[in-house]
């Protein structure tokens, strides 16, 4: 997990460039013939970049988002009305029952299919009317790394072509040499915090809830830590009455219009007497994580690149291997 999650920003590198053409013609499709809606598949870590996808598209572009439900197709046997809306299917492997099942459904309902996937010769790379590759090679570990970096920069590469932003062109491009400062951070205070920890919640917003959600995710897969990732607004309704004193909560956020509201929860929290772990800011009576500045959009990478590290080491100091969870592998074939 270490390793592979090392080699992130090497991948993001390479597939900003190898994937320059065929995203810029995507773009420009896109432009000329705008869909009425997007609608994501995934799971686990993937889904984690749709969330992602989800705020980016909908504050760059406009365009109504939404994730799909596999089961509806691949449980309930129906295909919903998707004429001139664009599936983004998003997957490491391409190889998933239940998301294939959802992917030529919304064909068959009127979608182009636009596939981000590691494994291009996959039977979800077959089914895509466009084909992002995410170029991030063989990753072993059963806990996504690299691949879920390489799904970040590829809807960002998408987002800020189809938008003609060349601000955020040009942030993603001096992306890799900041994801490699990302990844030397010193975030052991977390460790420290989090070994001897039974839960927590991770928190986020707006870009930043994709990030939380990987976290949970991480925690739960590599540490066998209960982990529950929450928007930092619906922390406030029901989910705050389980904070106490020493409850650790550890939160992401970026440098955008949802930061004031996050600093302030922060705040209130670490008051409390809980224990705040947070990256993107400083706020009294909390343990800051350092991070690497960056455009707002970039930054949620750079937080998921240190969080690899941390749960690896967390994962080692609460005696797991984080390279093979229990009862878990590396494709899981949902049905």
């Amino acid at each position: 997990m270490y390793r592979e999650a090392a080699q992130a920003p090497g991948v993001v590198r390479t597939q900003l460039n190898s994937n320059a053409e065929r995203v810029a013609r995507l773009a420009a499709r896109l432009r000329q013939a705008p869909p009425r809606a997007i609608v994501t598949c995934a799971r686990g870590s993937s889904d984690h970049a749709a969330t992602f996808a989800r705020y980016l598209i909908e504050t760059r572009l406009g365009v109504l988002t939404s994730s799909a439900s596999p089961s509806v197709s691949s449980v309930y046997d129906v295909a919903p009305d998707l004429a001139g809306t664009v599936m983004l299917a998003i997957s490491q492997s391409g190889a998933s029952p239940d998301l294939l099942s959802t992917v030529s459904r919304a064909r068959s309902g009127g979608a182009r299919v636009v596939a981000l996937v590691n494994a291009e010769s996959s039977p979800l790379a077959q089914l895509a009317d466009d084909l992002i590759p995410l170029g991030a090679g063989p990753e072993l570990s059963v806990a996504a790394t690299k691949s879920y970096i390489a799904s970040l920069a590829a809807i960002v590469q998408l987002v800020a072509g189809w938008a003609r932003d060349s601000e955020l062109a040009a942030a993603l491009e001096s992306a890799p040499p900041l994801l490699e400062r990302a990844f030397e951070l010193d975030w052991s205070a977390a460790v420290a915090t989090l070994s001897g920890a039974h839960s927590l919640y991770v928190i986020g917003r707006g870009l930043g809830l994709g990030i939380a959600q990987e976290a949970a995710l991480k925690f739960k897969e590599t540490c066998g830590l209960h982990a529950e990732a929450l928007s930092a607004a619906e922390l406030r309704h029901g989910p705050m009455a389980l904070v106490r004193a020493h409850f650790p909560l550890l939160i992401f956020t970026q440098d955008d219009e949802s930061r004031a509201g996050v600093v302030q929860l922060a705040g209130e929290l670490a008051a409390q007497g809980a224990a705040v772990l947070i990256a993107g800011a400083e706020v009294a009576q909390a343990t800051a994580l350092p991070t690497v500045k960056a455009h707002p959009v970039i930054e949620p990478l750079l937080h998921a690149q240190s969080l690899y590290p941390l749960a690896n080491a967390l994962s080692l100091e609460r005696g797991r291997d984080p390279d093979r969870p229990p009862h878990l592998s590396k494709v899981t074939e949902t049905l």
